[in-house]
């Protein structure tokens, strides 16, 4: 019955036969590499989300100004974006932090509705910036030492960039999950989070918290936006659709919680691809939007949140 529906509004839909094995498990694959791309970019807005009750609409902007500092470092120096991504993700941390400094901080303690409207501002003007300067053209690095390269596995075809960034992204998730849980800055995060005044009263400087973890938020977005130009094309717009699944994956996985927006990620990642080969590519994000419903219905706080 809801595949004679779906086939009378879309007639060019048609649900797939079973295929083989090989062609499900690859599937699989890309979903997993997507999902741990997403997860990178995710963890950032997490952090800062969950700890400063901010919501960060220029998430997906900075991502884009970090692919801008790949592509330019590579086209004018040769710099590859195996290199260049540090440089990268250390330029949009000292862009955040320049950006609590400025704007953010002004707004702590008011309504929510400030700060999303501030970082909604914030999207627009780098957006208009970037188009003013780099104009909407697309732009895409040559020549890249990962470029097109792949890891035959048998019938599985593994493709290397996509491989890299899912390492560094369990790394680095790894690695802010252990200084979140491990070391004593970690600690006054997570009290901050918790309870800013009594947090203060134990003498922890939460504006000096606040900036780090806008900063780390934007370093990790950093990371991601530095590696994605070794396969995709460089344009003002190429955050959007990065920020909106983060915000997703969020809400999914709970604020604040790293290993829920990791799992989270991995689920949406997996969700849209299965969901895209299988029946549809127009109908994957109606598939990744509708979990997020039935979660946050089921769970308002996520799968893992506070």
């Amino acid at each position: 019955m809801g595949r004679g529906f779906l086939e009378a509004f879309f007639p060019n839909f048609r649900l797939k036969e079973e295929l083989p094995m090989a062609i499900f498990l690859q599937v699989v694959l890309d979903g997993l590499l997507n999902g741990m791309l997403y997860a990178l970019i995710t963890v950032g807005l997490s952090l800062i989300w969950g700890v400063m009750d901010v919501i960060n609409f220029a998430h997906g902007e900075f991502l884009m100004v970090a692919m801008y500092v790949t592509y330019w470092l590579g086209f004018l120096m040769n710099v590859d974006p195996l290199i260049s991504w540090i440089a990268s993700a250390a330029f949009v941390f000292i862009l955040s932090v320049i950006v609590y400094k400025l704007v953010i901080s002004q707004l702590i303690g008011k309504p929510p509705l400030s700060a999303l409207l501030a970082t909604f501002g914030l999207s627009m003007l780098i957006k208009n910036i970037c188009l003013n300067r780099f104009s909407p053209n697309f732009k895409l690095l040559s020549d890249t030492y990962l470029g097109g390269r792949v890891i035959p596995m048998g019938d599985l075809i593994l493709p290397l960039p996509q491989l890299v960034i899912a390492i560094v992204s369990l790394i680095v998730i790894t690695c802010i999950y252990r200084f979140m849980t491990r070391s004593r800055t970690g600690w006054a995060i997570q009290a901050t989070a918790m309870d800013r005044d009594a947090a203060e009263l134990m003498g922890i400087d939460t504006s000096k918290i606040y900036a780090l973890v806008f900063g780390i938020g934007g370093a990790c977005v950093g990371v991601a936006g530095g590696l994605l130009p070794m396969y995709m094309p460089v344009h003002p717009e190429a955050g959007s659709l990065f920020s909106l699944i983060a915000f997703v994956c969020v809400a999914l996985g709970g604020f604040g919680s790293i290993v829920g927006s990791l799992l989270a990620a991995i689920l949406v990642g997996l969700v849209e691809a299965l969901v895209g080969f299988y029946v549809a590519p127009i109908f994957k994000y109606v598939a990744v939007f509708g979990l997020y419903l039935i979660v946050i219905l089921i769970r308002p706080k996520g799968l893992f949140g506070w």
